[in-house]
Parts: C-alpha cells; structure tokens; sequence
C-alpha cells in the first residue's frame, strides 16, 4: 500500500488563482457533485500549471506545506473506506 497520498484541491469558490504545496496533485473541480473527472497535474520544472477541465490556475508556493494550498479552502480531503 501507497505510503503517501496524491494532495487534491478544488476551484469550488472560482477564484483566479490557487497556491499549492505540491508540484504533482489532482484537481477534482468542484467539491463533489459539482466536480469534474478527477485529472492528475504534474508540473515538472515549471512553477504553475492550468487544469485543462476547469481552467484553474495553481501556481507552486515553496513555502508552503506538501499538500496544503492558499486559500486553506482549495484542499480536498479524500475520504477511504
């Protein structure tokens, strides 16, 4: 079993843009039922990155935390049976 979980966040507020702690994540969208397929986003070298579903532009911020985000409302907090 995976020992580190993929970070995912969300665009459910519509905002411009979305500062995350993390350079490989999932966008979801929405919160759910408002989301799109969950789409995996890796930045590579570059610092920002634009979901090709829901337009959101998530911009790597090394100072923050792996896997957290400003606004603190943008993380997605996966639920496991």
């Amino acid at each position: 079993m995976a020992q580190n979980r993929t970070p995912h966040f969300h665009n459910t507020q519509g905002l411009a843009r979305i500062e995350i702690g993390a350079k490989e994540f999932q966008c979801i969208g929405a919160i759910p039922p408002f989301d799109h397929p969950h789409v995996f986003l890796d930045m590579g070298a570059d610092t920002e990155i634009v979901c090709p579903y829901c337009s959101t532009l998530y911009v790597f911020s090394p100072e923050l935390p792996a896997g957290l985000a400003n606004p603190a409302s943008a993380v997605f907090t996966v639920e496991h049976a």
